[in-house]
């Protein structure tokens, strides 16, 4: 290896024409390559040729030997990565390297003998161990990102800029399903929780028969992901969950309501910062004069695209898809129908962003003959503001759909926005 490094950073320098030497520098490059996105502009301050075969594609590549003048702030500044692989053991002044570094604002791959584990340090003209390494970094404005061991006594580092690493705090959320996840409408409610939580949420799924597995404490507790709730999601198991989440907001309906204690309802809502309501009849029955209540809508329907059927056979869905079936191949089945017949909700509100005309049963209560879910009947007041008879088949009013959907996906983002800003509220408290 051969530094031809400026005088200004006072480089030492030992040749790397021994046969040992060069498949050390060799086996640092070819880990070093492992650590470097393709297309990026590579500078090298170790001049290792062999870097420079191993790197991905679209990268280009430039060696700090080139320069014999000041630190190379220009050529630095317009590379994104830069990289130092057995340099830095042997640069007498550490501080000014790092200085210049701090200001080019990359990326810097560097290897290093720290002393905790190097035996010998012959030829070597400074000795860091790994604490007195992270110092060093931490003082000039990086943090180790990644790290790998290069052998016994070496380890090679992805150092960044500390600027961009905003330091992120984890955060507990529980979400109580209203749904069997194994159903067409649960298995699409936890993909929309799921894609609406942070990134650093670290989640908790249960449902009404796992309730007793829940933690002391959370975050926040969401309760239903978009389904329906009954009777069974609405005793004292529930409340105590929700109330040991510092925040707790809700996402679901109701259905069956004859069945259902207005004062259970009432209690639960009570306990929540916000519910987000399926049906608008749900706001009307329950929420009225409650500033905690808003209507959402079905929120699924932001999983369906308005599309255009092609198939004049008629679908009849009668039973839940197949929890083995992918849930896009369901969607694209459904959706390529212009006449659909459907019992279960969440199929027909799919439906409705394609077909021509529609129909649908309402799901009776098995514990009380005559009484049904009534969920047909809320959604299709919330679409098209009127419902249709069971079981006979209606026009599909295209536009009242594409307005319905439009206003969902709006309020979704709203549903976002009110969990990132409990999640905030939350971590600032505890700081």
């Amino acid at each position: 290896m051969t530094l031809n490094l400026n005088r200004n950073l006072a480089l030492d320098s030992t040749p790397d024409f021994a046969p040992g030497v060069a498949l050390e520098a060799d086996a640092r490059a070819e880990l070093a390559a492992q650590f470097i996105p393709a297309g990026s502009r590579v500078l090298d301050f170790s001049n290792a040729t062999a870097l420079q075969r191993l790197l991905p594609a679209g990268c280009s590549y430039q060696s700090a030997a080139a320069y014999t003048g000041d630190f190379p702030t220009q050529a630095a500044g317009n590379s994104d990565i830069i990289v130092m692989l057995g340099v830095l053991e042997r640069i007498a002044d550490v501080e000014n390297l790092f200085t210049h570094l701090r200001f080019c604002k990359q990326d810097v791959i560097v290897s290093y003998s720290a002393t905790d584990l190097a035996g010998d340090r012959t030829g070597y003209v400074n000795a860091f161990s790994f604490y007195e390494l992270a110092l060093l970094f931490d003082r000039y404005g990086f943090r180790i990102a990644c790290t790998a061991p290069i052998d016994a006594g070496q380890v090679l580092m992805r150092l960044t800029p500390t600027e961009r690493l905003r330091p992120v705090a984890a955060c507990s959320v529980a979400v109580i399903s209203d749904n069997d996840i194994g159903t067409f409408g649960g298995r699409l409610g936890c993909q929309m929780i799921n894609a609406l939580l942070p990134g650093e949420a670290e989640v908790h799924h249960l449902n009404f028969g796992t309730l007793n597995e829940a933690r002391d404490k959370y975050d926040l507790v969401v309760l239903g992901t978009g389904g329906s709730l009954f009777q069974p999601l609405l005793g004292d198991d529930v409340l105590d969950i929700v109330s040991r989440g510092k925040a707790a907001i809700g996402i679901f309906g109701t259905q069956y309501r004859e069945l259902i204690p207005r004062v259970g309802v009432e209690r639960l809502v009570e306990r929540l910062d916000t519910w987000f309501a399926r049906y608008q009849d749900d706001v009307l029955m329950y929420g009225r004069g409650r500033s905690n209540v808003v209507h959402l809508g079905d929120w699924l329907i932001d999983q369906f695209p308005m599309t255009t059927s092609v198939v004049n056979e008629p679908l009849q869905i009668v039973d839940e898809t197949r929890p083995d079936h992918a849930l896009d191949w369901a969607i694209q089945v459904i959706q390529c129908h212009k006449s659909v017949y459907s019992t279960r909700l969440t199929p027909l509100l799919c439906a409705l962003t394609a077909a021509e005309i529609a129909a649908y049963a309402e799901q009776p209560s098995e514990q009380m003959p005559g009484v049904v879910s009534g969920t047909f009947r809320s959604m299709l007041m919330d679409i098209f503001g009127r419902s249709y008879p069971e079981k006979q088949f209606f026009m599909v009013d295209r536009d009242a759909v594409r307005r319905y959907k439009a206003h969902v996906h709006r309020n979704v983002g709203k549903v976002a926005a009110r969990i990132d800003a409990i999640l905030r509220n939350v971590a600032v408290a505890a700081a």
